[in-house]
């Protein structure tokens, strides 16, 4: 049989395969050669710090002692000036801080004071704890007087938001009218049994509702009911537009 041709597995490797080995361990180094590269770094740091500390005591070797008095007295004035700057930079930084901190806090006073302005004004929906005044008056007997001392009496007691029969929301701007059938409030004609919901702190508000010849009183008296109901979510829905200032201008500063 003719022999055949068998694959020489002693030649040496072709310069490609030698080329394609040193680039994959140079892309993927073992951590072998990591170890080493490390300390050749850190020999090669420590040989370079080495000439570099021989070369400045030689050259300060043959130095006056004047000499090198100046040169300790010019490099503690920089040392100083390096201090003097840091300190200025920390008292730079100190008072940005400062600035932005009560920037901030002004920031968010003033957002606090909208919020409380647009609730006051009636701009917004709001809920709350508070009561449910119920005034009924099927003779239409209650006046007006009397409907609107109760509102003042609720103010006087702490309310931050009031509205009638889940229609009107009462501002201090507010108008009571006597109207037919009922009390006309900022135009609109308001029937009996008169709703009126207020948020506030419930027994502020109860205390002000029922004192001796308080509104209780003066809507009994005049031949009405009077009843209260504490709740823990009072919701009010009612919102008013808000008034443009036709003539008021803010002062100029």
């Amino acid at each position: 049989m003719p022999d055949q041709d068998l694959p020489d597995t002693g030649s040496p490797p072709s310069d490609d395969s030698g080329r394609q080995r040193l680039l994959a361990a140079v892309r993927r180094p073992s951590s072998g050669q990591l170890v080493v590269a490390l300390l050749l770094a850190v020999l090669g740091f420590a040989a370079v710090t080495q000439v570099r500390s021989q070369d400045q005591g030689a050259s300060y070797s043959g130095k006056r002692e004047q000499d090198l008095i100046d040169l300790l007295n010019a490099l503690a004035g920089t040392s100083q000036r390096s201090q003097n700057e840091i300190d200025r930079l920390e008292r730079t930084i100190a008072q940005l801080q400062n600035s932005s901190s009560n920037r901030q806090t002004a920031l968010s006073q003033a957002q606090k004071d909208v919020t409380t302005l647009n609730i006051l004004a009636g701009l917004v929906k709001v809920t709350g704890p508070g009561l449910r005044i119920t005034i009924e008056d099927p003779d239409g007997v209650v006046d007006t007087d009397t409907i609107l001392d109760t509102i003042e009496e609720l103010r006087t007691a702490g309310a931050e938001a009031i509205e009638f029969n889940d229609t009107v929301r009462v501002v201090a701007q507010t108008s009571f009218e006597d109207g037919v059938g009922g009390t006309i409030i900022d135009g609109t004609l308001v029937r009996p049994p008169y709703v009126i919901d207020v948020i506030g702190d419930p027994h502020a508000l109860e205390t002000g509702m029922t004192f001796r010849l308080g509104p209780q009183d003066d809507v009994e008296k005049e031949g009405g009911t009077l009843e209260l109901r504490e709740l823990e979510d009072v919701v009010i829905d009612a919102v008013r537009q808000l008034a443009r200032a036709e003539y008021a201008e803010p002062e100029a500063r």
